[in-house]
């Protein structure tokens, strides 16, 4: 399929975002998902070595999302590495990174529903959860404009919350710069499983990717969204993080169900904890809504190219919107949200994601210069830098991702097989 056909199935998507509404897209899809879901799990892996995890993170997600929006600006349409793995290094690996991504961020989907009802409900967080994800999936079934209007309100909702929580941290008189130490806890395997964790965090500026076909002028817009989204995204994960390990330690961080809501009450201030559980629920929020987005437009590409099935290639022709993709998705990750929990969702959805990001810089080292081909130093770094990493995480994370990953594999030999007898 040439990078200038008509995709098949159902027709266009409409395109509908600038560089503002792309930024904010990605915001909500990492912002959330960072600060309320995988900063406690990784300090317990990592101990005192959590900066070294989050700055080690930071490194391998900065080489993705160049790889990923010199590609996206070469291939402005919806499905991401999906599309970028076919058109570079041929239909399987073009499979493989949509079927990683659609495994992974589905999980993702999940883990952020389930942070949402844990917040809002705790008694009945799986209730929740379900409820969550059917509303947002109407919200995004309504238009991806209406979706990102909503976002960036999510998204200023949570940067005040979180300013709120580093003032307070900061200025408290339980701040120790000691905590800040890195000791003899932080082993090397700590930081790399750490930093794979957190890696679950910083995954959002994907879905800038994944709305090629909706954003306008975007060989402009998305080399100029994603890094922005980034950067702005590792500026607030770090000042969070200092500033609620200077009044909590490591060893309190890892221990914590609710990390930001400990931090203020440890710093003083019980009465703002309400204020943070909103926030987190608003933020786990503003995450779901992005991974739906993502996801569905992934499932798109996918099955305009049969690897999924056709009819959820459909667009609809008033809200332009995958319109059979995004209810489908939505009942999957409903059914995963009432069945599943969030620590195990994290890693299982941070393997299937850094597995598409390798198959993203790999795809990246074959751009010509002339292509906007990155520095040779950025896919090698980010190619090794998942792949390490993958393989650093919990090992049922591993076994699971890898186990899933290679039925996908399986499944495509399959259908090529039968599509050769026919």
């Amino acid at each position: 399929m040439s990078t200038s056909a008509v995709p098949v199935g159902g027709g266009e998507l409409k395109r509908h975002l600038g560089v503002s509404d792309a930024v904010v897209i990605g915001l909500g899809s990492m912002i959330g998902a960072g600060i309320f879901a995988s900063l406690a799990p990784a300090a317990s892996a990592a101990g005192s070595g959590l900066l070294l995890g989050l700055a080690l993170a930071a490194v391998v997600a900065y080489c993705n999302a160049t790889s990923s929006a010199r590609l996206a600006a070469r291939y402005p349409q919806s499905g991401g590495t999906y599309v970028y793995g076919r058109e570079r290094l041929g239909d399987f690996w073009g499979y493989l990174a949509g079927w990683g991504f659609v495994v992974g961020k589905t999980a993702s989907c999940a883990a952020m529903a389930l942070t949402v009802g844990s917040y809002v409900w705790p008694d009945q967080a799986h209730a929740v959860a379900v409820a969550a994800v059917v509303v947002l999936t109407a919200v995004n079934y309504a238009g991806v404009q209406k979706s990102a209007l909503l976002t960036r309100a999510v998204v200023a909702v949570v940067l005040v919350v979180l300013t709120m929580v580093v003032v307070v941290c900061l200025t408290s008189g339980s701040v120790a710069a000691a905590r800040l130490d890195v000791g003899a806890d932080a082993s090397a395997g700590g930081v790399l499983q750490a930093a794979g964790l957190l890696f679950f965090a910083f995954a959002g500026y994907a879905r800038i990717a994944t709305l090629g076909e909706e954003v306008k002028d975007p060989k402009r817009t998305i080399p100029r969204a994603i890094p922005l989204a980034l950067g702005i995204t590792l500026v607030v994960y770090a000042a969070v993080a200092v500033a609620v390990l200077l009044v909590l330690g490591p060893d309190r961080l890892s221990d914590a169900a609710a990390p930001l809501v400990e931090a203020v009450r440890a710093a003083g201030v019980p009465g703002l904890a309400p204020v943070v559980r909103v926030g987190a629920a608003v933020a786990a929020l503003g995450s779901l809504l992005a991974l739906i987005l993502g996801v569905s437009r992934t499932t798109l590409a996918m099955a305009r190219d049969r690897h999924l099935p056709h009819a959820l290639a459909a667009v609809h022709p008033r809200f332009h919107v995958p319109h059979r993709a995004e209810p489908a998705v939505g009942c999957v990750v409903a059914i995963l949200a009432a069945t599943t929990d969030v620590r195990g969702a994290i890693g299982f959805s941070s393997f299937g994601v850094l597995a598409y990001y390798a198959i993203a810089n790999a795809a990246a080292w074959t751009l010509a210069p002339d292509e906007g081909r990155p520095a040779r130093i950025v896919p090698i770094v980010g190619t090794s830098g998942c792949l390490v990493l993958a393989f650093a995480l919990p090992l049922a994370s591993v076994l699971a991702g890898a186990a899933v990953i290679a039925v996908g594999a399986a499944a495509y030999g399959v259908r090529r097989a039968i599509g050769r007898n026919t």
